[in-house]
């Protein structure tokens, strides 16, 4: 550093390259996420002529060398010469930000894509990229690389000239591309992500055919075809095939209004909380926003209507809450749109009040030509009858969720004795430790940072909250606490802006009990406080298994992968102790190894896919045996030996 700043030490940064030096600003990260997000805006596009009426059939390939192809049959990527550029357009799209067809409604009416900066971002981030276009009965072909030239990396050059390859019966646009290794931590795609944004995408376009290939040597399905007729109501009726459902047709309903396009598909179940999934353009709004407001506003007003005119209901007003109306409702929302504008940095929540007034108008006009008609009569007493039931409970628990409301919550009578706060008052450094039992309490409380870690240990295991009502949780003595702890107050009343704590850390035993507790844990986050989860504040503490001493000298191991390789560097004379849970450890080690920052290892809990989370919930933690025994027995290692007693200690 020479202290010195002049003309010359300004960058200036061309073409593709401002993606190279910062491409988290275009993809979020150079990770799993980030890289996945590549393939994710080569599909987009082909899902864009698919969802205007240009294509029917999308396939991916996975190739061995870690490249992705994506395949579509739509109109193809223009060739001819740009007026301005004076290159062809495949070539424009490839290697210049903010190019492409979709600044105006003449060719999409609606699109999902980055409005000309994914694909080209992706050659960007790409060693190599290799683009095909079948177009008017031609075939044109171009290959685009990253590389060192005279000590400068050159961005996603194109190599070729567009060459005509020669004519074809086909249509459409081939697109191949390996993520480059010099960006990225790891370039291997996971198969599952793939496949579960897949179907959905299917579900979310009627009609459209999407296939999977994997022509990885591990690969244990070579191929995968989503394409479902039914669209949104087969998307319905796939997240309740593990529930009870208490009617038996999905409310299937669509309409046009203000601009906004809408799509939306109900069904109610037997169980107490709801489940609405909401997307825009294709893209999932995990935050929901104004389409969703404007959903439930419409669903409240329509529903209370026949309760006022059926006198069913003698509370205030003669009138249920939006929570009742909602309680054991299964939806799904997808609206398509013009000019689509996010809230916030994670763009999951949809800000544009047309979106609101659209879908209100859309809901209040075909929801009641549905229930009106004489044929949904039953359908009909059924919701109002859970809806009462609903309400009764509703009340019910009002008191309990009382407790949670007080002013000095840290200091309510359910944490006295349990919660050992921290002396620290930023909510932005503080951590809690959730902790399975008083024993491991004690070495926490012990062992802690007390300036800026709080420890709450649970004294008996909390209920299941996907099988028990709101009244039930909330008369929960574990839970009252937690939430009390937190600070955020649950469901309507929850607000992030309230919550004490940067991390909430489960910290249990890696054991069975400890398993099962953080799956409970988890499973009320996700039903009562999911924005915890999708802000980030969720976090698993990961404990060690083993302690291997020599001498003087001890190391840990998390798994016995790493014990296998910690007794290999240490040496003969080792000892190795297995920690059946945390109590186990002293407070010393307890630091050492699960608690300082510097040392340790916490996993951050996220929802990549929201629909698949409730499906996954639904089937480990709900009533129904045979899908939790299906997906314990495909996905369990019964098989798994002890190296604990295979290393005879």
């Amino acid at each position: 550093m020479t202290g010195t700043y002049e003309a010359n030490d300004i960058q200036v940064l061309e073409g593709l390259d401002a993606v190279r030096m910062r491409p988290g600003m275009y993809i979020g990260t150079t990770g799993a996420r980030g890289l996945h997000h590549l393939l994710w805006e080569i599909v987009d596009n082909a899902i864009d002529e698919a969802a205007n009426g240009f294509a029917s059939v999308v396939e991916v390939i996975l190739h061995a060398d870690c490249s992705v192809t994506a395949i579509d049959d739509g109109r193809g990527i223009p060739v001819g010469i740009h007026d301005t550029m004076k290159i062809p357009g495949v070539q424009v799209v490839f290697t210049q930000l903010h190019a492409g067809g979709k600044f105006n409604t003449n060719n999409y009416n609606y699109s999902g894509g980055l409005h000309g900066v994914g694909a080209s971002v992706v050659n960007a981030l790409s060693r190599w990229l290799e683009v095909e276009v079948a177009i008017d009965g031609q075939l044109y072909r171009q290959r685009y690389e990253s590389y060192m030239e005279n000590g400068r990396m050159q961005v996603g050059k194109p190599v070729t000239h567009l060459e005509h390859v020669g004519t074809t019966d086909k249509k459409g646009t081939k697109i191949r591309f390996l993520p480059d290794d010099r960006v990225f931590e790891d370039i291997h795609m996971n198969i599952d992500v793939i496949a579960k944004r897949l179907k959905e995408l299917a579900f979310l376009n009627k009609g459209i055919k999407l296939v999977l290939v994997d022509e990885r040597p591990e690969a244990k399905e070579k191929k995968r075809v989503f394409h479902y007729s039914g669209g949104l109501t087969d998307f319905v009726e796939y997240l309740n095939e593990d529930k009870s459902v208490i009617h038996p047709e999905v409310i299937y309903f669509e309409g046009e209004k203000e601009g906004i396009y809408a799509q939306v598909a109900i069904q109610y179940t037997d169980s107490y909380t709801e489940s609405i999934f909401s997307y825009v353009n294709n893209i999932p709004t995990s935050e929901g926003g104004t389409h969703e407001t404007g959903f439930k506003t419409a669903i409240t007003k329509i529903l209370n209507d026949f309760i006022r005119k059926q006198n069913l209901y003698k509370g205030k007003n003669g009138g249920l809450s939006g929570e009742d109306f909602r309680e054991g409702m299964t939806a799904v929302l997808s609206i398509k749109m013009h000019n689509v504008q996010f809230e916030g940095q994670t763009k999951t929540k949809l800000g544009n009040t047309e979106a609101r007034i659209g879908m209100e108008a859309i809901v209040s006009e075909q929801l009641l030509a549905y229930l009106e008609d004489i044929d949904h009569q039953e359908t009909l007493r059924i919701i109002l009858e859970k809806a009462i039931s609903a309400a009764k409970v509703r009340e019910a628990a009002r008191k309990a969720k009382d407790i949670t409301r007080k002013k000095n919550s840290l200091e309510a009578a359910p944490l006295v004795g349990k919660l050992a706060s921290c002396t620290g008052r930023d909510p932005k450094r503080n951590e809690l430790f959730i902790v399975e039992g008083d024993s491991a309490g004690g070495s926490a409380k012990q062992g802690r940072d007390r300036q800026f870690q709080a420890i709450l240990p649970l004294r008996g295991k909390p209920l299941n909250a996907e099988k028990k009502r709101l009244d039930q949780v909330l008369a929960n003595e574990e839970f009252r606490t937690v939430i009390s702890a937190l600070g955020t107050g649950i469901e309507e009343e929850f607000s992030i802006n309230n919550l004490k704590y940067d991390k909430v850390i489960i910290l249990a035993d890696a054991d069975q009990d400890g398993a099962h507790i953080r799956a409970i844990l988890l499973t009320f986050f996700f039903r009562y406080m999911k924005e915890l989860i999708t802000k980030g504040h969720v976090y698993i503490g990961l404990a060690p298994l083993y302690k291997i001493a020599k001498g003087t000298r001890a190391e840990y191991a998390y798994n016995d992968e790493e014990l296998t390789e910690r007794v290999k560097k240490i040496g003969k004379g080792y000892s190795v102790q297995r920690y059946k849970g945390l109590g186990e450890m002293n407070p010393e080690q307890l630091w050492d190894t699960t608690m300082n920052p510097s040392n340790r290892s916490i996993v951050k809990v996220s929802i990549e896919d929201a629909a698949e989370a409730e499906k996954l919930i639904t089937v480990l933690m709900g009533d129904k045996i045979e899908p939790r025994r299906q997906y314990i027995t495909t996905y369990a290692n019964f098989n798994k030996k002890d190296i604990f007693q295979e290393m005879g200690v």
